[in-house]
């Protein structure tokens, strides 16, 4: 399924970034790393969720479509529209996009537990159900409650086992947790419905080597990059493992790349943190 509003910007660099605190420094084991250990949602996660080109529907007709399309520019408008409309009888359509603009507008704990409540009432079919479970899952870990927002994702889960973006999804609430080996046996599930997924690849990767399996997550990730070569993701993680196997050169090649393929996103503010970090020399760091 593909209409569905993504954790992250990109696909999960929460598994690549923030349980390693944000940056990787680059000297000895992954144990120097700081870490997420208390269950929280990390600093990286953005304060409202992108919206794809198409949404999860829970409900038909013109009203709700015009709320989905007030959402993309204009929260607030969305909201006022909701609630007027919740009031004359909207029913779960209404009742979803009020959800959905309390994300927009910073609301995101509300936001899940209505989503929550949605998803356990309303008539609708399972996956459209199972969607907005996931929803839930998202803003629960935008409002900072990774718990929550597993309990939400294995609902989902249990609604549509073999949905493969609610396994990625749940992949990396668990990496948030710091549950490694559950968050890889999520990404295996997904991969074997989807064994071209260059992202699941990459978070499979990270996951591998937060258990320091250096060998398997290189061989995770140089798969990710022959799917994508120009993923940067991709690049951002097997620069760090090229750095953890004493290549600096290579990871700041990769490092470099990926500021090139990407500007401006997170993945390459992470690769500028660990260039510098690496071009700082070991007296440095």
């Amino acid at each position: 399924m593909r209409n569905r509003l993504p954790i992250f910007v990109g696909f999960g660099l929460i598994l690549l970034a923030s349980v390693g605190g944000g940056v990787w420094y680059l000297s000895g084991s992954s144990d120097r790393h700081e870490t997420v250990s208390d269950g929280t949602a990390p600093e990286a996660l953005p304060d409202t969720l992108p919206l794809p080109p198409e949404m999860p529907r829970i409900a038909d007709g013109p009203d709700y479509d015009r709320c989905l399309t007030l959402l993309r520019n204009d929260p607030d408008e969305a909201m006022r529209f909701a609630q007027a409309w919740d009031a004359t009888g909207g029913g779960d359509g209404a009742r979803h996009c009020i959800a959905l603009a309390m994300i927009g507008l910073g609301e995101a704990e509300q936001a899940a537990e209505r989503l929550e409540r949605l998803g356990g009432s309303s008539r609708a079919g399972s996956i459209a159900r199972a969607q907005v479970f996931g929803q839930a899952a998202q803003a629960w870990m935008i409002a900072g409650d990774a718990n929550r927002a597993y309990g939400a994702a294995t609902i989902a889960l249990t609604l549509a086992p073999q949905d493969s973006e609610l396994l990625v999804d749940r992949s990396v609430i668990l990496a948030a947790l710091r549950r490694f080996n559950e968050a890889i046996e999520d990404l295996d599930a997904a991969l074997a419905l989807e064994p071209e997924r260059a992202e699941a690849w990459v978070l499979r990767a990270a996951a591998l080597r937060r258990l320091d399996r250096v060998d398997q997550a290189v061989q995770a990730v140089e798969r990710a990059l022959t799917l994508a070569p120009d993923n940067a993701e991709g690049l951002l993680e097997r620069g760090i493992l090229r750095q953890l196997r004493g290549d600096v050169a290579g990871a700041q090649v990769d490092w470099r790349r990926a500021i090139e393929l990407a500007p401006d996103t997170m993945a390459a503010d992470l690769a500028q943190q660990n260039l510098e970090l690496s071009e700082m020399g070991p007296a440095r760091r």
